[in-house]
C-alpha cells in the first residue's frame, strides 16, 4: 500500500462466494504473478489451449486461435480461466494484512471536497482521498459527473451457470469440452454462448447472452431452466445437452455507460476506478483486467507521494495514463456484441469467411508451416478480434506498472516530485 493507511468500505455484510467463471488475460495475470500469486493461481485455474468459435445451429468451427503456452511466449504472461470467488479470495488475502476492510458499510452520500462519506448507519467517514471502486451502480460516480447518472440497458441479458465436469466426461459428445480445454463460443442471431473450464477442470462455466425481454425485472433474477432453453431452440445438439444439465440459472441484465469526460472530481480528492468509470460489457472479457490495471497504475503513482499537494496532480496522471486504454477497450467490447450477434445473412457470411481465413493462418502456424501471406496483415481488422495480432499485442502486452513508471520518469519528477511538504496519507 506504499506506506499509506487504506480503509476499504465494503457494502456486503460478508466476503462470501459469488459469481461464476471469469477470464484473466495476460495483462492481468502479469500483475497477479508480480504480486506473488503464481502458486495459488496454479491450484485453481485452467489454461485454455485455444479460442474456438462455432456456428450456432451446426457446431461448425468458424474460428480457431492458438492460446496455451503461446500466450506466455507472445505476451510474457499466461491466459487463465478462474472462478470469480477464487479470484476474489486471492485478492482479499493479498490485501488483508495491509488494509482495514470494513464490511456492511454501504455508502449513501459523500462530500467530495472534504472528502467525507456517509454510511447507511449514519456514520461519517473522513479521508484525505476517496477512490470510488463501487462498480456499475456506483454511488460516487454522480459526484464526479455532477448529477445523477444511471446506466443504460443494452437490450441484452446473460444467463450464467456452472456444471460439474464429471457429468460432461461421462458423455462422449461433451467429453472433449473438458479434455481439450478451450474458450468455446457459439455465435448466433442476437445470441451467443461462451463455455470454458474453471477450478482445475472440476467445473464447466457457461455464459448465455440473449435479448432481454423483461426490462422491468431486477438486475439479477433467478430464471427457470425452461425459459432459458426456450432462448436457444434449434441450437446444435451439444448446446441442447449442456442446457439439459442446468436445473436453474441466474439472469443478469447487461447494462452500459458512455465514457465520461473525466474520472476525477474537480477538487482533486475523489477519483473513480474500474466499472464505476468505464464498465466493460462481457464480450471482450476485460472487465477485471481493466480494474486491476487501474489499481496497479494508481498504486504505483502514489508510491511516490510525499505531500498532500501531490494528490490532485497524481490523480490527473492516473486518468491520463488510463483513459484512452480503458475507453478503447470499452469500444472493442461493444464491437464484439455486434460481431457475435449478426443475423444469418450476407454480413454473417462475410464475418465467417474472415474468421475462417484467420483460422487457416493460425492452423498453418501451429503446424510450423509458413503463412501464405504476412499474418499481421491478413489478421488485421479480423472479425475474430483475438486473431488480430496487432490488437492482441496492444491488449495483452500492456504492463500497467511499466506505464506508470514511464510517466514518472518522463513527467512525474519534474511536474509532481517537487510539490509540497513531505507527508503520507
Amino acid at each position: 500500500m506504499a506506506g499509506h493507511k487504506v480503509t476499504i468500505l465494503e457494502s456486503a455484510t460478508t466476503i462470501g462466494e459469488i459469481g461464476a467463471g471469469i477470464q484473466v488475460s495476460p495483462n492481468l495475470t502479469r500483475q497477479l504473478i508480480r504480486w506473488g500469486l503464481a502458486k495459488r493461481l496454479q491450484e485453481v485455474v485452467v489454461k485454455p489451449e485455444a479460442l474456438t468459435f462455432r456456428r450456432w445451429c451446426t457446431g461448425e468451427t468458424l474460428a480457431w486461435t492458438q492460446w496455451g503456452d503461446s500466450m506466455e511466449k507472445n505476451y510474457g504472461a499466461p491466459y487463465y480461466h478462474i472462478h470469480r470467488a477464487d479470484f476474489h479470495r486471492m485478492m482479499y488475502d493479498l490485501a488483508k494484512p495491509h488494509v482495514n476492510i470494513r464490511t456492511n458499510c454501504r455508502v449513501v452520500a459523500m462530500d467530495p471536497s472534504i472528502p467525507s462519506l456517509t454510511l447507511r448507519s449514519g456514520e461519517v467517514v473522513h479521508a484525505d482521498l476517496v477512490i470510488g471502486a463501487d462498480g456499475l451502480k456506483s454511488t460516487t460516480r454522480k459526484y464526479v459527473v455532477g448529477e445523477p447518472d444511471e446506466p443504460t440497458p443494452t437490450g441484452d441479458a446473460a444467463y450464467r451457470a456452472v456444471i460439474p465436469t464429471g457429468i460432461l466426461l461421462a458423455d462422449p459428445d461433451l467429453r472433449g469440452l473438458v479434455e481439450t480445454p478451450e474458450m468455446v463460443g457459439w455465435l448466433g442471431p442476437q445470441r451467443h454462448i461462451m463455455g470454458y473450464n474453471i477450478r482445475a477442470k472440476k467445473e464447466y462455466n457457461l455464459v448465455m447472452c440473449h435479448p432481454d425481454r423483461d426490462q422491468e425485472e431486477p438486475w439479477k433474477a433467478e430464471e427457470s431452466a425452461a425459459r432459458m432453453k426456450a432462448e436457444f431452440v434449434g441450437w446444435e445438439p451439444r448446446i441442447q445437452k449442456l442446457l439439459s444439465l442446468i436445473p436453474s440459472t441466474l439472469k443478469w441484465k447487461l447494462m452500459d455507460r458512455a465514457p465520461l469526460e473525466t474520472w476525477v472530481h474537480k477538487d482533486g480528492r475523489l477519483a473513480l476506478l474500474g466499472d464505476s468509470c468505464h464498465p466493460m460489457l462481457p464480450y471482450r472479457a476485460q472487465g477485471s483486467a481493466m480494474a486491476i490495471e487501474d489499481a496497479a497504475v494508481l498504486g504505483n503513482l502514489f508510491s511516490h507521494l510525499s505531500s498532500y499537494a501531490q494528490i490532485a496532480p497524481l490523480l490527473r496522471a492516473y486518468e491520463a495514463i488510463r483513459y484512452d486504454r480503458a475507453t478503447n477497450t470499452q469500444a472493442s467490447s461493444s464491437l464484439n456484441r455486434v460481431i457475435f450477434h449478426l443475423p444469418d445473412g450476407p454480413e454473417q457470411e462475410k464475418r465467417d469467411r474472415q474468421m475462417r481465413a484467420a483460422m487457416e493462418d493460425a492452423l498453418r502456424e501451429a503446424r510450423g508451416e509458413p503463412p501464405e501471406t504476412s499474418t499481421d496483415t491478413s489478421t488485421k481488422g479480423n472479425a475474430n478480434q483475438w486473431a488480430d495480432k496487432e490488437k492482441s499485442a496492444i491488449q495483452f502486452g500492456y504492463d500497467a506498472d511499466e506505464e506508470a513508471e514511464k510517466w514518472w520518469r518522463e513527467h512525474g519528477q519534474s511536474k509532481v516530485g517537487t510539490l509540497g511538504i513531505p507527508s503520507k496519507l
